[in-house]
């Protein structure tokens, strides 16, 4: 960005909260075009909900509740012992990159288990949140929360890898007119109360119920307000259901107020238009998950880890102008980290 190149980066965007801090402010001074890859941004569905959302259709909203299926990645397990040759295809020090040096142990980190391990992912919810809570958060303006309580956290295995499973609390303030709101994010396997299932299609309850025979997770979001509820019942945002049903019967959809990609293709290809067709500088409205938007989302999530590296419980009240923690000073050493040598921001 620097040198005044265009970039599109995958979900996580970023490691640590600070690193989210530095792409979005770095993007902004230098003017480029950037975009995350959380497709559902792409999908008119999201947008759709979005502006329906803004339009008061549900009311006020006190409440989201978010579960992911995930991980579906090695979690809460130790560090193997021994090494295996490096492949010669992998640069092993250049993907290392700026985290501890280890040895390499074939499938274990590389090319896809890297998630779970603290030292180079964010676990099921810094991995998959940017996706799941992308509409709620675009719609409500979840930004800088004001704390967050790992409700369930069996903690970090051995310092080494996120749970596998836990449940999270974060709390918004008041803003721009909008009501406080707490966000409830539960993962691997963990779900909503069963009064809050219980609203839901009876078609997707009967889901949720074979999960908890031990079958396929599922993933979902539902919205909760003073008119009703919004559910979506994937990862992406892109589908919606305003419950109950009979409250809506006359519902009318609100007036566009988001652009829609002309681009007709899957979520993937159509972000992917979005982002060559803004540098080429011929689509005027630009990406709408830019980091000035995803690096926003990003430290927002990336909160919820401080709690996963701290006590089930523990309430952590958080400073999102400063990027600290105000009441848990040992968790600050979290929002960033020192970096291998060789390697600096």
């Amino acid at each position: 960005m620097k040198m005044g190149k265009h970039v599109y980066c995958q979900k996580p965007l970023t490691w640590s909260i600070r690193e989210a801090r530095v792409m979005r402010e770095t993007s902004e001074k230098m003017k480029v075009v950037t975009q995350m890859g959380n497709q559902g941004t792409s999908e008119n569905g999201l947008r759709e909900a979005v502006e329906v959302i803004r339009s008061g259709a549900i009311g006020d909203v006190s409440e989201v509740h978010i579960w992911s299926n995930r991980p579906v990645w090695p979690q809460g397990i130790g560090r193997p012992d021994g090494e295996d040759p490096v492949p010669d295809s992998l640069n092993w020090e250049s993907w290392i990159g700026p985290a501890p040096m280890r040895p390499y142990k074939k499938g274990v980190y590389h090319s896809f288990n890297w998630r779970g391990w603290a030292d180079f992912g964010t676990g099921a919810l810094g991995d998959m949140a940017c996706h799941t809570t992308n509409m709620p958060v675009m719609a409500l303006e979840l930004w800088d929360p004001v704390a967050v309580t790992a409700v369930k956290n069996p903690g970090l295995y051995e310092g080494e890898t996120f749970p596998a499973s836990s449940s999270l609390k974060f709390e918004f303030p008041r803003r721009n007119g909008l009501p406080p709101c707490n966000f409830n994010w539960y993962d691997g396997g963990n779900l909503p109360n069963d009064d809050l299932i219980s609203q839901l299609p009876e078609s997707f309850q009967k889901r949720i119920q074979k999960q908890r025979e031990g079958g396929r997770k599922t993933s979902g979001a539902v919205i909760v307000g003073s008119k009703g509820l919004l559910f979506s019942p994937d990862d992406y945002g892109a589908r919606y259901y305003l419950l109950p049903e009979d409250n809506f019967k006359d519902f009318k959809k609100p007036e566009q107020t988001l652009p829609r990609i002309p681009y007709k293709a899957g979520g993937d290809q159509r972000q992917k238009w979005e982002f060559v067709q803004s540098c080429k500088g011929e689509y005027k409205p630009g990406t709408m998950s830019n980091f000035s938007y995803a690096g926003r989302l990003t430290e927002t999530i990336l909160v919820g880890n401080l709690a996963i590296r701290s006590e089930e419980g523990q309430r952590i009240e958080w400073d999102a102008k400063e990027l600290k923690s105000t009441n848990l000073e040992s968790i600050n050493k979290f929002v960033h980290r020192e970096y291998r040598e060789g390697w600096s921001l």
